[in-house]
């Protein structure tokens, strides 16, 4: 028999993964699943019946000894402290999440086991990419134990991530890219915004920082967002001339190529949020700004570049990210040379240029 409970609502993920919750007075609980469960049900009537009154000792008391308690010792480790400020936040979200669930920060973290690290691991089965982050700041925190004497093992290193999707963020087709040109003409900062992702390859939070100070003699010159603070990474990218074009034909504003309707420079957050609208506008609701930078990877790739010279570009340390994104282009490429060998078409191998216009010193010449 089908019935249909009060104030339950259903929402989709990105993977197609059917989420319940309960939403009513502004208040949003996730359920647990499937509809008509005892788990779904016990879970709903705990909802119906309000937030609990949560019992308090002392204000700001911590357990001696417990996770709370070596998570706090953990935010004040230089461990801690180096981290980017975004990265601080996160993990520490994460962490104060973790503490709060059947008031596991008031155990001793001693008595922690991989098990109990898997039972809430696998809770969070149909949200891999967030149970995986769980797990990587669990990590953390008993590896900042380790290194200060405060335990003598991390259980968390023993638990598995979840698979979760293999390719990542989708990577944008040519056609993808020409119905989205379609949509936002050069001279537009939608248009901006993709040539200055896919011509760099470069992350969110580096493109909203760019302006005119970086370019010196035709070379991009900056120091990646991404652990600039930790392990800072200095690039220096030619400007290929459809790059320049766009520019030169885009108002910009005076610190920053990219600004928002009220002339301020865009916050990365800001510009996601922006960049999606700009997609869904061209009809492109599967496609997201970090999906170019994976597209220009894999159009390096597809004309040869080594993996070395793709890092370059990028700015990755190590190639295994590298591979992941350009696992197909390089598949490509592969079997395109196979089929050349076979019929007798070999040619020499050489290193192509990220583009043909650029040349030694990085000087652009503009096309015929």
């Amino acid at each position: 028999m089908k019935f249909r409970l009060k104030y339950v609502v259903e929402d989709v993920d990105r993977h197609g993964n059917v989420r319940l919750y309960y939403r009513r007075n502004g208040q949003k609980t996730r359920l647990s699943g499937p509809a008509g469960s005892p788990e779904f049900l016990a879970d709903y009537r705990a909802a119906a019946a309000g937030p609990k009154q949560v019992k308090t000792t002392k204000t700001g008391h911590v357990v001696p000894r417990s996770f709370h308690w070596l998570c706090v010792q953990y935010y004040k480790s230089a461990m801690f402290q180096e981290l980017d400020p975004r990265t601080q936040k996160v993990r520490r979200a994460i962490l104060e999440r973790f503490c709060q669930r059947k008031d596991d920060g008031d155990k001793p973290f001693a008595l922690m086991q991989p098990r109990h690290i898997r039972i809430r691991r696998d809770e969070m089965v149909d949200r891999p990419e967030a149970a995986n982050g769980m797990i990587k700041a669990v990590r953390q925190i008993y590896r900042f134990a380790l290194r200060y004497d405060l335990h003598d093992d991390n259980p968390a290193e023993k638990v598995e991530y979840l698979k979760g999707n293999p390719d990542g963020f989708h990577s944008w087709t040519l056609n993808e890219i020409a119905k989205y040109e379609e949509a936002h003409p050069i001279g537009t900062t939608a248009r901006l915004a993709l040539a200055l992702a896919l011509y760099t390859g470069q992350r969110r939070a580096d493109l909203v920082q760019f302006g005119r100070q970086h370019v010196r003699d035709g070379w991009l010159a900056f120091t990646q967002h991404k652990g600039r603070n930790s392990k800072p990474v200095r690039l220096e990218i030619p400007v290929i001339w459809e790059l320049q074009e766009i520019i030169d034909a885009t108002p910009t504003g005076d610190l920053t190529f990219l600004v928002t309707a009220f002339n301020r420079p865009f916050t990365s957050n800001g510009f996601g949020n922006r960049f999606r609208k700009w997609c869904n506008e061209a009809g492109l609701p599967n496609c997201s700004v970090h999906g170019l930078r994976k597209a220009a990877a894999a159009r390096l790739a597809e004309l040869g570049c080594t993996e070395q010279e793709i890092m370059a570009i990028t700015g990755h340390r190590t190639s295994k990210e590298v591979t992941r994104y350009t696992r197909a282009a390089s598949q490509k490429t592969r079997a395109e040379s196979a089929y050349r060998r076979l019929s007798g078409e070999q040619t020499p191998d050489k290193s192509v240029p990220l583009s043909a216009r650029v040349v030694s010193g990085g000087t652009k010449t503009k096309p015929n």
